[in-house]
């Protein structure tokens, strides 16, 4: 573990080209992901906490059934449609970033819906009212809606986020774990670790807590200033 910190803290101030081209694969593949996530999972998570229809709680068990799904069994399904011989082939998406941050976004998604329906669930029932009695339209409504659930909405992007950073499965299927190119920082833990380089190992996944730590702190400093 000692010998760990120490290459780790070596590693990112020696400027080593191949932990900075994984910590590059990582951040794009993530943002990527997350991005598409709560662009598509908000919305998604607003309409379903929001509204009563028939079919809800059939939906809603999906949605949470689909927050356990592992992740191997998500980059198996991206592999077979991405492959030459899947539906989607045509794209030359497969062993590439997007086609990673393509897993990693179904893998966020319905953790995004999931805890975005609960925290509009969680709401004081009396704000729809309050704020159609202002003269509110349905986007003024949708918007004081996710304003008043902020904390919540983050927490669960923080949730969704943290989920993407530590999978394996999707990367290693769908990006091949190619060096210089779609290499992340979990997949080059598990090499150097089946190599048998333990401190190497270690000191990636020091390197991967320094990121997340890092994001959470900037999270909680927005969190704070709003």
């Amino acid at each position: 573990m000692l010998e760990g910190l120490f290459q780790a803290f070596h590693l990112l101030g020696s400027g080593d080209e191949a932990t900075y081209a994984a910590v590059g694969a990582t951040l794009k593949v993530s943002g990527c992901s997350m991005a598409v996530s709560l662009l598509v999972g908000i919305p998604a998570g607003f309409l379903l906490g929001h509204f009563n229809f028939r079919g809800k709680a059939g939906v809603r068990v999906v949605v949470d059934t689909m927050m356990a799904l592992p992740t191997v069994f998500i980059g198996l399904l991206v592999y077979a449609f991405l492959t030459h011989r899947g539906p989607l082939g045509h794209l030359g998406l497969l062993f590439t970033i997007p086609g990673i941050a393509m897993g990693q976004a179904i893998l966020a998604l319905p953790i995004v819906i999931g805890l975005s329906a609960t925290a509009i669930e969680s709401m004081d029932r009396t704000l729809r009212v309050t704020v159609l009695s202002l003269g509110a339209n349905r986007r003024q409504l949708f918007w004081t809606s996710l304003w008043e659930a902020r904390h919540a909405l983050l927490a669960g992007g923080i949730a969704a986020y943290g989920r993407v950073m530590t999978e394996v499965g999707i990367s290693m299927m769908v990006g091949g774990n190619i060096k210089w190119h779609t290499r992340t920082i979990t997949t080059a833990i598990a090499l150097e670790t089946n190599k048998g380089q333990f401190g190497m190992g270690i000191a990636l996944g020091l390197v991967l807590l320094l990121i997340a730590f890092g994001v959470n702190l900037a999270l909680s400093a927005l969190r704070r200033r709003y």
